[in-house]
């Protein structure tokens, strides 16, 4: 019997689709067997903290994060500050190949461009740091930071991430009451806060986290900042003070920053930097879940068993903060278009989103007063 044009056809189509699953299929397989062929991408990192500070635990969570998403095709390894350069010294270790990557923060490269200091460095315009971070993603931010590498001639792909809770104004001998308390006082800060403190009077020294303390001991500094209770109270402030002062505007919106060499960076397969994108945004927030946790421990031990006495910063502190952070900005605009680009797209985001959320969030404080406060409803329940 002679078979139809139809029939014909059917199985021709049919044995070109099969083959064209047998092709698609072992595409599947042998995709990955690339980067199996060539051994795992091996990568050595820095961060910017001492190995015993929490911020170095974030940088490890971080790359276990890659590594285990790449079934182990992404081996990074983090070693601490000073391992192979000194924490200032990590955006030109990066972008030069003498490191593959690292983690650390963008005011940490202020003396490269002042404007990298914006990203987290100031009132952040009522900003916290998840809010900035959310500009970084949807308002601009991106587009910005990538700008301003390239101003720099950086040969590196950047990732903010990690939002911070709001940095205490710092550790002193005795507590501060006006703005005119800190003038002279030799302090440490960094950024933008440089300029801030100092115009409130201060001699400041920017020192990595890993030298503070021993500057303090030796009367170096007479009060200082660094981030949080669990990194300052590993690093040893406590010993060496027992007064810290809460709230400041100079720090209150700033995040962490993963930093891959460019040239390192493009080698990768798209399906590995697609997991790189995703494992960032999946640290970002476990971090912000693990500082929660272990910030508020170290907090109430250092109340109990360390003898630390903290305060409030005045507002006439903080007023004060804001006035001088207006004219140093203000100034570096005016010399700077980039910086005053970036300043402007801020301000926009900023007015738009936290007035969304000033009107929406309902106030904190007046039901931890109802269950903490002097009513303390919660021993009722």
């Amino acid at each position: 019997m002679t078979k139809s044009r139809t029939q014909t056809g059917d199985k021709t189509s049919r044995r070109k689709f099969l083959g064209g699953v047998a092709m698609a299929s072992a595409a599947i397989v042998a995709a990955p067997s690339v980067v199996k062929a060539q051994g795992p991408v091996n990568m050595r990192w820095q961060s910017t903290w001492p190995s015993k500070d929490i911020f170095h635990e974030f940088a490890l969570d971080f790359a276990k994060k890659v590594n285990d998403m790449t079934g182990g095709d992404l081996k990074i390894e983090v070693l601490p500050a000073g391992a192979v350069v000194p924490a200032f010294g990590l955006l030109d270790a990066v972008s030069q190949g003498t490191l593959d990557g690292g983690h650390g923060v963008l005011v940490y490269h202020y003396g490269k461009q002042t404007a990298l200091a914006l990203w987290g460095s100031g009132p952040g315009f009522a900003m916290d740091a998840n809010m900035l971070l959310a500009w970084h993603k949807y308002g601009g931010g991106k587009e910005l930071l990538a700008k301003l590498y390239d101003s720099i001639g950086a040969n590196v792909v950047s990732f903010p991430y990690g939002p911070m809770p709001t940095q205490p104004l710092g550790w002193f001998k005795k507590p501060v009451a006006k703005a005119e308390d800190l003038n002279g006082m030799k302090f440490r800060t960094v950024g933008i806060s440089i300029d801030v403190f100092t115009g409130l009077g201060a001699a400041v020294n920017a020192l990595p986290g890993g030298e503070i303390v021993s500057a303090l001991d030796r009367g170096l500094l007479d009060a200082a900042e660094f981030n949080n209770a669990s990194s300052d109270r590993v690093l040893g402030f406590p010993d060496v003070s027992k007064i810290c002062m809460l709230q400041s505007y100079h720090q209150n919106a700033e995040q962490f920053e993963i930093l891959f060499n460019r040239t390192k960076y493009d080698a990768l397969p798209e399906q590995m930097k697609a997991i790189i994108a995703n494992a960032v945004e999946a640290a970002s927030q476990d971090m912000h879940w693990k500082a929660i946790d272990r910030y508020s421990k170290d907090y109430r031990e250092m109340q109990t068993t360390d003898k630390v006495k903290f305060y409030k910063t005045p507002d006439a502190i903080l007023k004060k903060q804001l006035e001088v952070y207006d004219e140093v900005v203000k100034k570096k605009a005016g010399e700077n278009p980039l910086f005053k680009e970036i300043l402007q797209s801020q301000l926009a985001f900023a007015e738009r989103a936290t007035r969304w959320e000033q009107d929406t969030v309902v106030s904190r404080r007046m039901v931890f007063d109802h269950y903490f406060g002097e009513n303390a409803a919660a021993k009722k329940i």
